[in-house]
């Protein structure tokens, strides 16, 4: 895959990151994927570990692509305040985890959570009521801060997807348009890119000694650095159009990448 491809794809991480809180993670960790085991062969850690390199990848680009979103959003006033403490402390704790549990796990193992959990996570926006279509009502607090903050640091950083698709469904259900909902996330996603970016960072040589040069613990540096130029410029082009999208397309359109980023991973 060309270095240009990679800068191009990195824009869509900003973009998706403003428009979706992503944060990028459906659109890094599928790309980088298919970009290990297409340059690797089984039995290389480049390809038995791609999954765990690409989540890596993934959280170290999230910290270009949240730090600048939320520093944006917050700008132009659209955080909506009481959402975002202690909840975030909590998801760092579980952050930790995740990216400990990431790396013990199989490459092939953490692939099939990834598509597994997006499976669940469209059936929930699908089914259950709050999503597709939010209240009237005025927006309410979250309850059980600890244990909803710790699951979502857990699978964020173990899927490499930023908390994204746990929080924003969640603050959608406490009545926030999605508008609101996706601009939270960027913040809520700050804890899972800083500690799973340190974990995965720090854990890859302890777990796969004799990693290849370009590759710092389950980061790959030629990929992130790419991303993360692209991803400045797709932040920059994506934030006029934030809060612009009408809510009930903007939940669908959600649902649908959701379902792109799956279908992404399902096939080698």
């Amino acid at each position: 895959m060309s270095l240009l491809i990679l800068a191009v794809l990195g824009c869509m991480t900003g973009v998706t990151t403003v428009l979706f809180g992503f944060g990028g993670g459906f659109v890094a960790v599928p790309l980088v994927y298919h970009l290990l085991i297409a340059s690797h062969a089984p039995g290389e850690v480049g390809y038995d570990a791609a999954m765990q390199i690409a989540v890596g990848t993934s959280t170290a680009v999230m910290v270009i692509n949240a730090s600048m979103a939320t520093f944006k959003q917050h700008r132009a006033g659209r955080l909506v305040g009481g959402f975002i403490w202690p909840l975030v402390g909590y998801i760092a704790v579980g952050a930790v985890g995740g990216a400990m549990l990431g790396s013990a796990m199989t490459s092939d193992a953490v692939r099939a959570g990834f598509i597994a959990y997006l499976g669940l996570t469209i059936a929930d926006c699908m089914i259950r009521k709050g999503f597709l279509r939010t209240s009237d009502a005025s927006p309410r607090r979250l309850g059980a801060a600890p244990f909803k903050g710790v699951a979502i640091g857990v699978v964020a950083a173990l899927l490499g997807v930023g908390g994204s698709v746990m929080t924003v469904p969640l603050l959608r259900r406490s009545g926030l348009s999605m508008a609101q909902a996706l601009a939270l996330a960027n913040p809520l996603s700050l804890p899972v890119a800083l500690a799973g970016s340190l974990m995965y960072g720090a854990m890859g040589p302890l777990q796969t000694p004799g990693l290849h040069s370009g590759l710092l613990g389950y980061i790959y540096l030629p990929a992130f650095v790419l991303l993360s130029i692209g991803s400045v410029i797709g932040v920059r082009v994506a934030l006029p159009l934030a809060g612009k999208i009408p809510d009930r397309l903007h939940a669908r359109i959600y649902i649908g990448l959701l379902a792109l980023a799956g279908l992404g991973l399902a096939f080698k």
